[in-house]
């Protein structure tokens, strides 16, 4: 079997979900603080952060990008391995260990500035990592099997937290990290999805309490939960499957089913909002946060897809491409280096290096700064074909 042909568009797709992420250090929302009133930084702060619960902003598409771009790779890498002559079990053996990476990798970057070891589950590596192992099992069943297990998925998640009780009119919501002024509850049947009143919430305060902690684990104030990597398994699976797509008709681009699966896959996760059987909330990872964000997901990749592969437009994706192939070496960077190259700007630059356009603008050129670096450094381990994988 022939080891396939590197797809661009998904590098340059990835490059841009890991930009997004590393472009946190322009700290946009407290350039929107110091300029009230101004639409245009209002807008991009809006979409580099989360939203408060329902809804959704250009953020809140990072995790679930990464994660439906790990399914998108699958098929890829399976068949790489296979042209090889890789056995099943060697293969299924460097699956786990992958997945023990990838959480332990999570874990440790959680407890970088606690005085012992954080042992959470919710964030983008430990959610892969914990689901990961059946997504490369499924890699291999046919078609309909993978969609019935993503069926089987959605629908056993959204029943077992609709059959979880609904708290009391008595809950102390203030006891579990919720505000006194939240104001994103939902009454009725929605509210089997409210912010630390629920179902995954429950499993969190018998199983994080399973490991060693400074204090007794009651809430993550996020409201970010263990078991949402069960609905994140399915956009990993929806990610499988515009993997398999795009391999199955190489070198074409499959652009219609793309974007008729990602409208369909949209409207009907906005219709379960709609209509009150399950709101669209990402911090939970709901089942129509899996179809709403997966159908986003599908969309991106066709329009990366469209353009570079389709129109051949690669050049003004180079930079995107750079961070797209050593993802793992982005996300270690973004989140180990900020505060020492920003220190040493301060230290050998000058204190008021950043100040030049006055103290509002100041975090965001800090931050452009960084993020330049970032991509040096990116840059030059690229030229050096150094790819940080696990």
């Amino acid at each position: 079997m022939q080891a396939p042909a590197r797809n661009v568009a998904v590098d340059a797709y990835r490059g841009f979900v890991m930009f997004l992420m590393m472009a946190e250090v322009l700290r946009l929302a407290r350039v929107a603080q110091t300029l009230p009133g101004n639409w245009f930084w209002a807008f991009l702060a809006y979409n580099q952060t989360h939203v408060a619960w329902a809804g959704c902003s250009l953020h809140d598409l990072i995790q679930p990008s990464f994660s439906f771009l790990v399914g998108v790779a699958l098929p890829y890498s399976i068949a790489s391995r296979l042209a090889k002559g890789y056995s099943f079990g060697r293969m299924f053996g460097h699956t786990m260990w992958r997945a023990f990476l990838l959480i332990a990798l999570g874990i440790f970057l959680r407890s970088m500035s606690g005085p012992r070891t954080n042992f959470t589950f919710e964030d983008t590596l430990t959610q892969i990592g914990l689901g990961y192992p059946l997504l490369f099992l499924l890699g291999f069943q046919r078609p309909r099997w993978q969609w019935t297990a993503l069926g089987v998925i959605l629908l056993g998640y959204w029943a077992a937290w609709a059959l979880y009780p609904v708290p009391g009119t008595g809950y102390d919501f203030q006891a579990v990290g919720v505000p006194a002024d939240w104001t994103h509850n939902y009454t009725g049947f929605a509210a089997h999805w409210n912010k630390n009143a629920n179902l995954g919430l429950a499993f969190d305060q018998w199983f994080l309490n399973l490991f060693p902690r400074q204090a007794p684990f009651i809430a993550n104030r996020g409201g970010y939960l263990t078991i949402s990597f069960i609905p994140t398994l399915g956009t990993m699976l929806l990610g499988l499957i515009a993997g398999r797509w795009l391999r199955a008709e190489a070198p074409k681009i499959p652009m219609k089913r793309l974007l008729v699966g990602g409208a369909a896959l949209v409207a009907g996760g906005l219709l379960l909002h709609v209509a009150g059987i399950c709101p669209v909330v990402k911090r939970i990872w709901t089942p129509s946060w899996t179809l709403a964000s997966g159908g986003a997901c599908f969309l991106l990749l066709a329009a990366f897809s469209w353009v570079i592969e389709v129109k051949g437009y690669r050049k003004w994706a180079y930079p995107l491409v750079v961070i797209g192939m050593n993802s793992i070496a982005s996300y270690m960077i973004a989140h180990l280096f900020e505060k020492f190259i920003a220190d040493s700007f301060r230290i050998h630059l000058g204190q008021g290096v950043f100040q030049v356009f006055g103290l509002a603008y100041e975090p965001f050129l800090q931050g452009l700064a960084v993020l330049l670096t970032y991509w040096l450094i990116l840059f030059w381990m690229y030229r050096r074909k150094l790819f940080l994988k696990i």
